[in-house]
């Protein structure tokens, strides 16, 4: 299994974050992705990366929540980590107004910027969306040219919302532990337009724990979790799903 979306390096595994990627191996979670959230966390990313080369890949660039009064130069500092081959991606990147909307314009320039980067370099784009569909997808829409591959990270919508991106776009969609959420019937309803084609597996641990370990720390060796109630979703075996999003996963990220 492939866990696209993962933060194992963050602060939230101080002291584990070692043991932590054992325990995914362990789970048969064989290929790890850890999107980068800002350049202050960049070592830890590449580091713990480095130390399990075989099952982690790393990314370049900055979450929307962290563009702070340095995003400009903290921008021109993640594209000279696009110099490194063993980046697999950019993000993750994109829109979110949850918490504050003050910045929008600052999001979209960033968004924008890192987006064409994914051309230029020839990347897929992990796409962070919170409460900013529609300017997640004003972004997209004003790109003139080819889009990169892109990955809806933590797509936890409905149908409605499929649709939409779809009218502006063609991405996977990254399904982690809130597809096992009671109240998390719209996005199950979701699960079949999307199609199992278009559906990689993720956890963004430390986050979004599935049942039954929901409101403790996420790990990545809860992707089999995920994969079953997937699996369960669409009506298909577990060994159905695991085959298709991994390879999914593979043919997004090249390994």
């Amino acid at each position: 299994m492939t866990d696209t979306h993962t933060h194992l390096y963050m602060a939230e595994f101080e002291g584990e974050r070692e043991a932590a990627v054992r325990r995914a191996i362990d789970a048969g979670v064989m290929m790890m992705i850890f999107p980068a959230v800002s350049p202050a966390s960049d070592a830890e990313m590449i580091a713990l990366a480095g130390k399990f080369p075989r099952n982690t890949r790393f990314c370049a660039g900055i979450h929307p929540t962290e563009l702070g009064d340095s995003w400009r130069s903290d921008l021109n500092s993640v594209e000279k980590l696009l110099c490194d081959p063993r980046v697999v991606a950019i993000g993750e990147t994109g829109i979110d107004l949850h918490w504050d909307n003050s910045n929008i314009e600052i999001q979209k320039e960033a968004f924008a910027r890192q987006l064409a980067w994914a051309v230029q370099y020839n990347l897929p784009l992990i796409i962070h969306c919170r409460d900013g569909v529609e300017e997640t997808l004003e972004v997209i829409g004003n790109h003139n040219g080819e889009l990169p591959v892109m990955i809806f990270h933590s797509f936890t919508s409905g149908i409605e919302d499929v649709r939409r991106i779809r009218e502006v776009c063609d991405p996977y969609f990254g399904i982690n532990g809130v597809v096992t959420f009671k109240n998390a019937e719209a996005l199950r309803e979701a699960i079949p337009e999307i199609g199992i084609d278009r559906i990689v597996l993720e956890t963004d641990s430390p986050y979004l724990s599935p049942v039954p370990y929901r409101g403790t720390r996420n790990e990545s060796c809860h992707i089999p979790l995920i994969c079953n109630k997937v699996a369960e979703t669409l009506e298909i075996s577990m060994e159905e799903t695991e085959r298709i999003t991994d390879r999914n996963a593979a043919q997004i990220f090249g390994f």
